[in-house]
């Protein structure tokens, strides 16, 4: 029978020549000629199209793709729970997601009411049981290209049919790959599932128009034409991004494949395993969501040991769960949380460990924060630097020392492209060569003042590291019969073997694991009765002390206000790198004590009061942690990262900070470029 039947349609009768676009659906050469010679009545239709398609899309405007795209009839499933039969809607019937997800057999679709009680009794047409054949997909002649897809404004930038859409239904004022910036009203700005053209590295991010590596794994009868995967994944990826705060299902996503022809049929079908991988992958029904049934089959529910409840142990343990595996979850604090802790107890939230959200697209904080209603404030830019004595340093002097300090990091990192692992060197030797053959080259000299915010921003790197820049680039015995183990201990537990392997892991995972460094980082939090600083900060997030001299330059380099608008008078400091040593044999009164002569030379204008109470945390000699986070040693590889998540046997496997390479590479840029 033809698809088409216009006038003179041979219907189901004789024609010279057959068009054939699926298994059961094919169109006659009389349609053909309708459409395609220029005296006939359809020319000016498909010529309309063809302009349309031409304009927004890259693939070829052939007749047969203007018949898949305009004339085959929709299909939609009946969403009663006891029928499920596809029905072939008229041809003048326009598919829409609220038609999709309401259609009962029999419905009269000018005024929605079901035409009889005995309509879902009616046996389904015969060419939708051929459409789930394995082959079937390997008859389709075009890919199915989705219209009014959830995906369609974010991706904008790319040419539709390259991505799964239909060009006929993506008009554009301005021709596809010219955007570079989507804006999708509505949307959390952390958000962003795909990559615009020509970026890369970031976070859970995927490229629209071409499959990864594990999707080629899973999906791969959609190697040689990703089409029908690529509509699939990106509609799911947007509908997810659109709404976390329920679980994504076929029942959602199902009504917003429109597609015209039986291969809608099909699309669904392959939706259910989209879904399912994707939930697998953890790109969607994620974060802090109440799963009421599991994620995966009943047949995978195995029992999973996870080792350390800090916030990724948590986060496993959670999705595991939501997956429908049986979780056992060991600690050796008597909290849970690990780095991740808060102290309230100088009337405003410090963390003392993790506290700041840096690469926060796609970050899985931001996303719980969505799903959970809550803000996440964001530090400003400005940050007033202030001289010991109590002068403010002129904005213009730190703009132009910040520019040659990038310009020296542009330099070793252009140095380091091209030098293999053993030719590396440690980053503050390098910064300090390149700074002198800078000076030396451009015959400039820098004041002492000037010198001293140099090393400011060398403070600022070595925070970011946790470490001094010449370093980078108690028994418990438990019986848990499992089937896998997940260990999200600290990098430092694992380079110290406070946990015993047996049998040993693989020498290529031990040296990675030894090949990154452990940073140390300490804070200092200081309650006052008064605000001070606020007459000189002026409702700034924070404010810089420049060091007197290099030894000094990450004791106290910055200081947080934990309530810039409100009414708490609490500041957070940090000391990092080699500052860390001078408090090493101090007790914790003595560091405020030197904490609060640095604050007294900072605001030497005024009446520093004394700390009504106060806080310093011991990373470095806390038992269970040992460290703040990790750094790329000199001499490494970001590569480690990968090595070390690497799974053991498909028994033992890594997450947490080992678990980081995407978010190392999204959200540590300022010093990753230069130390891998």
């Amino acid at each position: 029978v033809c698809v088409c039947v216009f006038l003179r349609c041979a219907r189901n009768g004789y024609t010279s020549r057959w068009y054939h676009l699926s298994c059961g659906e094919h169109f006659c050469n009389e349609c053909f000629d309708h459409y395609y010679r220029s005296h006939k009545d359809g020319y000016e239709t498909f010529s309309s199209w063809k302009r349309v398609w031409t304009s927004n899309g890259k693939s070829e405007p052939s007749l047969k793709a203007f018949m898949a795209d305009q004339q085959l009839p929709y299909w939609v499933q009946c969403t009663k729970a006891d029928c499920g039969k596809w029905r072939q809607l008229s041809k003048e019937t326009h598919l829409s997601a609220a038609l999709a997800s309401s259609y009962r057999c029999g419905m009269k679709l000018n005024s929605v009411k079901v035409e009889g009680s005995d309509a879902c009794s009616q046996p389904e047409d015969v060419r939708v049981a051929g459409v789930t054949d394995s082959w079937w997909l390997s008859m389709l002649i075009l890919p199915p290209l989705f219209k009014d897809s959830p995906a369609s404004p974010f991706l904008s930038s790319y040419y539709p049919d390259c991505v799964g859409m239909s060009p006929s239904a993506s008009p554009s004022n301005q021709p596809p790959g010219l955007n570079t910036h989507t804006t999708v009203p509505g949307l959390s700005p952390y958000f962003q599932p795909f990559y615009q053209p020509n970026e890369c590295g970031k976070a859970l991010c995927v490229r629209p128009d071409m499959m990864e590596l594990d999707e080629l794994y899973e999906f791969p009868e959609f190697s040689r034409d990703p089409t029908m995967y690529l509509a699939l994944r990106n509609l799911v990826l947007a509908a997810w991004s659109r709404d976390c705060k329920e679980v994504l299902t076929l029942q959602k996503c199902a009504p917003h494949v429109v597609v015209r022809g039986l291969v809608r049929v099909r699309c669904v079908q392959e939706l259910d395993r989209v879904l399912y991988f994707m939930s697998r992958k953890g790109l969607i029904n994620t974060g802090a969501l109440q799963i009421k049934w599991p994620l995966l089959p009943e047949s995978q529910h195995n029992k999973v040991l996870v080792i350390g409840a800090g916030a990724a142990g948590l986060a496993a343990a959670r999705q595991l769960q939501n997956f429908g595996m049986q979780v056992v979850v060991l600690e050796a604090r008597e909290r849970i949380g690990g780095r991740v802790w808060d102290d309230a107890s100088l009337g405003v939230t410090v963390g003392c460990g993790a506290q700041i959200v840096n690469g926060c697209v796609n970050n899985p904080i931001a996303l719980m924060c969505e799903q959970l209603g809550l803000r996440m404030h964001t530090l400003g830019v400005r940050c007033e630097l202030i001289q010991e004595g109590g002068r403010v340093t002129d904005p213009a002097l730190d703009k132009r020392m910040d520019f040659h300090f990038n310009a020296v990091l542009d330099a070793v990192s252009e140095w380091r492209k091209d030098k293999s692992q053993s030719q590396d060197a440690p980053l503050g030797e390098k910064i300090q060569e390149v700074y002198k053959t800078f000076l030396q080259e451009s015959g400039l000299q820098f004041t002492d003042l000037e010198e001293k915010v140099l090393h400011f921003h060398l403070s600022n790197l070595e925070y970011a590291c946790g470490s001094t820049l010449d370093q980078v680039c108690v028994c418990v015995c438990v019986c848990v019969c499992v089937l896998s183990v997940l260990v999200t201990v600290p990098l430092a537990l694992l380079q110290k073997n406070v946990i015993g392997f047996s049998p040993p892991l693989p020498d290529r995972k031990l040296k990675a694991i030894h090949s990154l460094g452990v940073g140390v980082i300490e804070k200092v939090a200081l309650q006052f009765p008064t605000r001070f600083w606020d007459s000189k900060i002026q409702g700034a997030d924070y404010f810089g002390h420049i060091p007197p001299c290099p030894e000094k330059r990450g004791l106290f380099s910055v200081f947080y206000d934990m309530s810039p608008q409100g009414e708490e008078c609490v500041l957070m400091t940090v000391v990092t790198g080699e500052a860390l040593s001078l408090l090493r044999d101090l007790q914790d009164s003595q560091v405020v004590d030197l904490c609060m002569s640095v604050l007294r030379e900072l605001f030497q204008e005024q009446e520093v009061p004394d700390p009504l109470r106060f806080l310093v945390t011991h990373w470095s000699t806390d038992s269970w942690a040992q460290m703040s986070y990790s750094f790329v040693k000199t001499g490494g590889s970001g590569e480690a990262y990968d090595i070390i998540a690497e799974d053991v046997q498909g028994k033992l496997f890594f997450a947490g900070e080992v678990r980081l390479s995407e978010f190392v590479k999204a959200s540590l840029i300022y010093k990753s470029f230069v130390t891998r």
